[in-house]
């Protein structure tokens, strides 16, 4: 009887999985530049705790922009939320920056997609990120998406060009079809502007403090992976 319990424990939620999931790999052709962003995330484990990686950052043709990884354990506290708490380490822009991490992910009333994240940096310096999308849906394979990023900072930081308050707001539209389950390739348009002192630090340093700028990209949607059973869900 052990050895069908546990099978039926498997087999209903008790299963080890993975999941690898690239939201996002486009190419945003600016007045001076194109840049190549990209931002996803990968998880193993149960469906109450995991261990949760992100990536995210910006390259342009000469140089990475911007890029971070964290390192994130993940306990669900309901059935649509789940608590975060780990590392992130920034490897652009110079100095570099580790972070304690303190945050949350879910699906909010009426299906809205959201991100939030407290940072507390290794010099002592506290900022804040939020995120949220949502899928219209206009077939049941052309989605359109809004989404939104806005980061925050309690710290002006001459350093890395930041100043306290609102840093940077990101809003943009995409229109994507869905090949497959796998992949969806979308076209866009975003509209970027730093704020505040973040800005006077841009235009000090002789950058553009924002715009909108098109985009073309493929978007991978979620693999799983059940390591127990080893197959594809």
């Amino acid at each position: 009887m052990a050895a069908a319990r546990g099978q039926l424990r498997r087999e209903h939620g008790g299963a080890i999985i993975s999941n690898v999931m690239v939201d996002m790999a486009e190419l945003q052709f600016g007045d001076d530049e194109t840049v190549f962003h990209w931002e996803g995330e990968g998880w193993i484990c149960g469906d109450i705790n995991r261990f949760v990686f992100k990536t995210e950052g910006e390259a342009s043709e000469d140089d990475v922009e911007h890029a971070e990884v964290q390192a994130l354990y993940s306990r669900a506290i309901g059935p649509y939320f789940d608590l975060q708490a780990g590392v992130r380490y920034d490897i652009e822009p110079s100095p570099n920056r580790a972070y304690a991490v303190l945050g949350f992910e879910g699906v909010a009333p009426y299906w809205f997609e959201t991100t939030g994240a407290l940072f507390l940096s290794d010099e002592g310096e506290v900022s804040a990120r939020l995120e949220g999308s949502y899928d219209a849906r206009l077939t049941q394979r052309l989605i359109l998406q809004p989404r939104a990023e806005i980061n925050l900072s309690a710290d002006d930081i001459p350093e890395l060009e930041v100043g306290a308050g609102v840093t940077d707001v990101e809003l943009g539209l995409r229109l994507r079809y869905d090949i497959t389950r796998n992949f969806a390739p979308y076209v866009g348009v975003t509209y970027e502007t730093k704020l505040g002192d973040t800005a006077d630090y841009a235009s000090a340093a002789g950058e553009d403090d924002g715009g909108i700028g098109p985009r073309l990209a493929g978007m991978a949607a979620a693999r799983e992976r059940d390591l127990l059973r080893i197959q594809l869900r």
